[in-house]
């Protein structure tokens, strides 16, 4: 069993050189720590990151150190006690990473990978989704300045991005080293294509390490359909719907959700568009579910929708919104939480998708927890070190079981 000896937090930078939380603890089997990733496309109903500030969480662990030093814990299911203890009074963010250094250490005493303390027989190996061509909040760029004589087109015209959020790249290779390897070269080949076709571009990414444009969304499918991989969307809607209507940019256009529903259908047929995310608001489980309807044979995937909390998964699943769902752990920062959304969608034969966040660490146990809890698919990004890192965790397990 694991006792823990002590517990320390601070404050590290991300990917995107925002403050994050690491946990650090300490056992009768070593030092271990772990740390949370920042979100910057936040669902509404997200548990929020931190109960009122990233240091007032570092200094409620602290308080609560005595209490955690008669803690024993043998299996996955005894971070219960720890909930207990902490409840109410530490953010999403913290006891993600709290769990997650836990988590580090039982594997230690038990000579185990991570993974197998959640499922020993996984034998799962998630397809990869790839952000390739970024777009909406995650490519945000500084505003030019204004010209002498301000005209709103002239203004807009400068800082043209493609409205929805991510552009992906899903390899369906039986091996994941294949897949990473295949979206790696894919995303060279974009980057020749882009530089032909996109006057604007600079060779630059986002938050996500994927490419920025100033192409608008059709623009950029009519460019990934080259590189002859199965495609994918995350529209992010929510992040553009105001008033009950979809405002884009690049055209400048409303759409009301009927339209926006016969847009996204158009897309889904013309460009084979196998898997879309988020394509309506976050409230809006009736338009999903008639996205679902139509195109049973693509992935309908709710993001800000469900938000990995199990209520909203069960309305999701009333109202036959979905068939997949993304599932990132410190949206609701309780391992146990996410086990019981898990169980739930494979109850009703609901795909998982395991994400990253837009701002990374380094930090790898996301492919130790994809893959115990057998995730569908891995939505990690393709290259860059806070990428990689889990990436090639996830390769690293796939070649322990050759």
């Amino acid at each position: 069993m694991v006792e823990i000896k002590g517990i320390s937090a601070k404050a590290i930078l991300d990917s995107r050189k925002e403050k994050t939380i690491s946990v650090s603890i300490k056992t009768n089997v070593g030092s271990f720590s772990a740390s949370a990733p920042n979100g910057k496309s936040i669902g509404k109903h997200e548990i929020k990151s931190y109960k009122k500030s990233l240091d007032e969480d570092v200094r409620q662990l602290k308080k609560f150190d005595d209490y955690f030093l008669k803690e024993e814990i043998e299996k996955f299911e005894d971070l219960r006690r720890i909930e207990d203890i902490v409840d109410g009074h530490i953010g999403a963010n913290t006891l993600f990473a709290f769990e997650s250094a836990i988590l580090k250490a039982l594997a230690k005493e038990q000579k185990k990978e991570i993974w197998q303390l959640i499922n020993p027989k996984a034998r799962l190996f998630p397809r990869l989704v790839g952000n390739c061509i970024g777009g909406g909040k995650h490519s945000a760029s500084a505003p030019r300045a204004y010209p002498e004589k301000f005209s709103l087109k002239i203004f807009t015209e400068g800082n043209k991005k493609p409205d929805f959020q991510e552009f992906h790249l899903i390899p369906n290779f039986k091996s994941v080293k294949k897949s990473f390897e295949a979206n790696q070269v894919a995303k060279k080949e974009i980057k020749e294509i882009l530089n032909m076709f996109d006057k604007k571009f600079k060779s630059e990414t986002n938050d996500e390490n994927a490419w920025k444009v100033s192409l608008n969304d059709k623009e950029v499918l009519d460019i990934l359909k080259k590189v002859h991989l199965p495609i994918g969307l995350d529209v992010a809607a929510s992040s553009f719907c105001k008033r009950k209507n979809y405002n884009y940019k690049n055209p400048m256009l409303k759409r009301t959700k009927e339209e926006q529903l016969g847009y996204l259908s158009n897309l889904i047929k013309n460009f084979k568009i196998f898997y879309i995310e988020d394509g309506f608001d976050e409230e809006d489980f009736e338009s999903f579910a008639k996205l679902l309807k139509k195109f049973p044979e693509s992935l309908i995937v709710g993001d800000d929708l469900i938000v990995t909390n199990y209520k909203r998964l069960q309305k999701a699943i009333e109202f036959k919104s979905v068939n997949a769902i993304i599932v990132k752990p410190n949206q609701c920062g309780s391992l146990l939480e996410v086990a019981k959304v898990c169980e739930l969608a494979k109850e009703h034969k609901i795909k998982l998708v395991f994400s990253h966040r837009s701002g990374e660490t380094n930090e790898s146990i996301l492919a130790d927890l994809a893959f115990g809890f057998g995730a569908d698919f891995f939505k990690c990004g393709i290259d860059g070190k806070e990428r990689e890192v889990k990436l090639k965790r996830l390769i690293e397990i796939e070649e322990s079981l050759k």
